[in-house]
Parts: structure tokens; sequence; C-alpha cells
């Protein structure tokens, strides 16, 4: 349930007085799934994510414990990714691609920060079935934003495949630009 006030209710709220944001939304390509096996896979990333809310609401938290001081360390760490991510989304101009704050780090930052929330979530609860789960997720998340940044590389062009070429899909340093010259900029 926490998971969901956090991911759902402030950018709804957000949307309702952002023009901008709400236009952005808008503008998501209609269909970015190009064959039958990219819709399949966004169907079962979406099936998992549900499963995994409605099953949180079940787990008992293993309060006063230190599964559960960690599990809420990293859950929070999730919360806050977020928001940040959040932050990129509401100062990048419409026509460019968000590439500014934790999207120097990774391309899908929101798909990360659910993960890490699901996964603090397994572990304050001390359920290896949930973190497996939450594994499972990831891996048809990273199946899934295939055919979105196909969408976004259609949406914004070259700009979105250099940003392809400089950062990773989820997690890690952003690759070194270098001029003609072969010299670091």
């Amino acid at each position: 349930l926490v998971g969901i006030l956090f991911h759902m209710i402030p950018p709804l709220l957000v949307m309702a007085f952002s023009k901008k944001l709400k236009k952005r939304f808008s503008e998501h390509p209609e269909d970015i799934y190009h064959n039958k096996r990219e819709k399949v896979i966004a169907k079962l990333t979406m099936i998992i994510t549900y499963v995994l809310i409605g099953y949180s609401i079940f787990l008992p938290l293993q309060l006063d414990t230190e599964w559960f001081k960690t599990g809420l360390t990293i859950f929070s760490m999730g919360v806050i990714i977020y928001y940040l991510t959040s932050i990129s989304w509401l100062t990048t101009p419409i026509d460019k691609p968000v590439t500014s704050g934790l999207y120097r780090f990774s391309r899908h930052p929101i798909y990360l920060a659910l993960f890490i929330q699901f996964f603090g979530i397994g572990i304050a609860s001390a359920s290896w079935l949930f973190m497996l789960i939450s594994i499972g997720l990831l891996f048809c998340m990273n199946l899934s934003v295939i055919s979105e940044e196909r969408g976004c590389c259609i949406k914004y062009g070259a700009a979105y495949e250099e940003y392809i070429k400089d950062t990773p899909r989820f997690i890690g340093l952003p690759r070194r630009k270098v001029n003609k010259s072969n010299e670091p900029d």
C-alpha cells in the first residue's frame, strides 16, 4: 500500500497541476510494441508488478529485526530514486529526452527504483519468494524496455540514440564521451 501511495498519488497530483508533464505523457508513441513477443513481455511485466503489489499487502513484516531495518533502508533508497527521477521529468523540455539527474547513470531509473522498492519489501518481510519474483520482474523489465527505447528513438531521433550509447540501461557510470581527435572532453 505504501508503494502504491508513493508511486501513484504524487504523479497524479503533479499531472493535475502541470500541463507540461501531462503533455509529455500524452505524446508518448501510441504503439511502441511492434511485435507480438514485445506485447506479451509488456503484459507479463505488468502482471508481475501487480502480483507483487498484491502479495506485498499480505506479507508480514519482520519488525524489530535486521531484516526489517535492512529492507526498510533499501525500500527508502528506491523511493528517493523515484522522486529524484521525477524532478528530472519536470525540468526537461518536452521536445527533448530526459537525460539529466539520475538519467545520466540509468536510462530507466523509474524501473530501477521500482525493483529496489520491491526487493526492499522482500527483505523487510524476509520472503525469499518475494525477492525471487522481484528478480524475475527485473528480467522482464529488461526485455520490455527494448521496445520503449525504440519508441524513444523514433520520438527523439539522434539525441536519444547518442544517449543510449553513453548511458547504461539500468545502472552504471556513464561512458566517457570522446571528441573526434580521440581526446576526452
